[in-house]
C-alpha cells in the first residue's frame, strides 16, 4: 500500500501542518482527526488497515490531516468569538491548501469528507457548507451542535453567539436554509452519519436527521448498539459506510 508523509508551512494557519496519504488513486477522502487528535491517529487505530482492500484496489485514497482544535474551538484562553474565526482559518487551509494538494496528486473527481467524534463534526460542517466541493460525507459518532453542553461535554463558546457560530453548527443552520439552489446542491450529496444508542450525542443526531428530512435532504442515519464511540466500532463502520 502506498504511504506518504507530507509537511508544509500553512499561510492560513501560520504554522507547520502534517498529513499522511494512503493509496494511489480512487475517490479522495479527507480524514479529520478526533478532538485535538493527530494526523497519525487514524493509522495507529488500525482504521487504515480496516480499509486496506479498498485502498489497494484503488477505490479510495486517504488524506489524514492534522488537528487545529487546540488553536481554535478548544482554545479556552481565546475569546469565544475568536475561536470560530481561527476555526475558519482551518477551513481555508483545507479548501485552499489540502484540496488542491489532493487534486494535484490524484485527478479523481470524487471528494469525501470523513471523520470520527469531533472529526465527524468537521466532516459534516465543511461538507454542508461547501457542497460544490464534496460528493460525500461520512461522520461517525459526531456532534453537530457545539454550542450546548451535552453530558460531560461543555458548550464551546461560553454562551456567546454570533453569525459565524450559527453558520458553523449544522444543527442550527440546516433547519433554516431557504435558498432552493443551495438545497438542490445539498440533496445531491451522499450523507452518512452513525452513532450509538447510548452515545451522549444520540438525541442531537436524531434531531439533525429530522432537520435534514424536513429539508428533503436524503441521508443515511444509522444507530449502533452501545456507545459505539471507539476505534473498535469505527473500524467496522468504515468498512460499511466509506
Amino acid at each position: 500500500m502506498n504511504r506518504e508523509y507530507h509537511k508544509w508551512h500553512s499561510p492560513h494557519l501560520e504554522r507547520d501542518m502534517e498529513l499522511l496519504v494512503f493509496g494511489h488513486t480512487g475517490a479522495r477522502v479527507i480524514v479529520f482527526p478526533t478532538r485535538d487528535g493527530r494526523f497519525f491517529d487514524y493509522e495507529n487505530w488500525k482504521m487504515v488497515e480496516a480499509l486496506r482492500e479498498k485502498i489497494v484496489k484503488g477505490y479510495i485514497q486517504l488524506y489524514c490531516v492534522d488537528s487545529h482544535d487546540r488553536f481554535s474551538l478548544y482554545a479556552n484562553w481565546m475569546r469565544p468569538e475568536d475561536r470560530m474565526k481561527r476555526h475558519l482559518d482551518f477551513e481555508r487551509y483545507i479548501l485552499d491548501e489540502v484540496i488542491p494538494f489532493t487534486r494535484d496528486r490524484n485527478p479523481h473527481p470524487s471528494l469525501i469528507a470523513h471523520g470520527c467524534s469531533l472529526g465527524g463534526y468537521h466532516a459534516m460542517n465543511i461538507g454542508l457548507r461547501h457542497p460544490e466541493r464534496f460528493d460525500k460525507i461520512v461522520a461517525l459518532s459526531g456532534r453537530f451542535d457545539l454550542t450546548q453542553p451535552i453530558g460531560t461535554f461543555r458548550g464551546l463558546f461560553d454562551g456567546y453567539y454570533d453569525d459565524l457560530i450559527y453558520f458553523n453548527n449544522p444543527s442550527h443552520f440546516v433547519p433554516l436554509i431557504e435558498d432552493e439552489s443551495l438545497l438542490q446542491r445539498l440533496r445531491k450529496l451522499t450523507i452518512v452519519f452513525v452513532t450509538g444508542d447510548s452515545d451522549v450525542f444520540l438525541a442531537n443526531n436524531r434531531a439533525f436527521s429530522r432537520a435534514l428530512w424536513q429539508k428533503k435532504i436524503p441521508h443515511t442515519f444509522a444507530v449502533w448498539e452501545g456507545e459505539a464511540h471507539r476505534p473498535r466500532q469505527w473500524r467496522q463502520m468504515v468498512r460499511l459506510y466509506l
